[in-house]
């Protein structure tokens, strides 16, 4: 029997403490598989990005105000990175409305694929919040091996991340 770790107070909301499920990958280890949905709704797996550098950006819904600027901060960022950087953003929300919400910000350098279908992300990344059915704000990038190179849980989901550290750690990554 597999038992299912939960992390109580692990990250809050607007100062409200909730509980991640699961286990985190660390700094140094193979990054889990996983599969989520791409806007065309089909099933996108992580191995789809060997030999380049990955950036998984989690986040709880592009419709929000800080996942949005997050996104666009990272779109930007993308753009100067070159073909072997893959930024990944990965939420619950459909995969429509992943692609609605692209194609209003003009988001083209940052790949949105939703986790809604089997949680396979969520399960493998410990990012799952318990109480929300959302995933909690992370970045993560992996090396061209698939290695966890940096990873950052933002601890206040209303927060941004350190984006300089995220992209100083693609640039070391390269």
């Amino acid at each position: 029997m597999t038992t299912i770790i939960e992390r109580s107070g692990a990250v809050t909301f607007k100062g409200n403490p909730l509980t991640l499920v699961g286990d985190q990958p660390d700094v140094g280890h193979k990054a889990p598989s996983f599969t989520a949905v791409g806007n065309d709704l089909s099933p996108v797996e992580l191995s789809a990005f060997d030999g380049k550098v990955v950036v998984i950006l989690a986040v709880p819904s592009l419709d929000t105000p800080v996942c949005d600027t997050e996104i666009r901060r990272f779109n930007e960022e993308a753009s100067g990175l070159g073909d072997d950087v893959a930024v990944l953003t990965l939420s619950m929300d459909l995969p429509f409305a992943q692609a609605r919400w692209c194609g209003a910000a003009g988001v083209e350098s940052v790949i949105t694929l939703s986790d809604y279908k089997d949680h396979s992300f969520a399960e493998a990344y410990g990012l799952c919040i318990k109480e929300l059915g959302l995933l909690a704000r992370a970045v993560l990038v992996l090396d061209r091996q698939g290695t966890v190179q940096y990873k950052q849980l933002v601890t206040e989901v209303a927060e941004e991340p350190d984006y300089a550290a995220a992209i100083n750690a693609v640039k070391a990554a390269l």
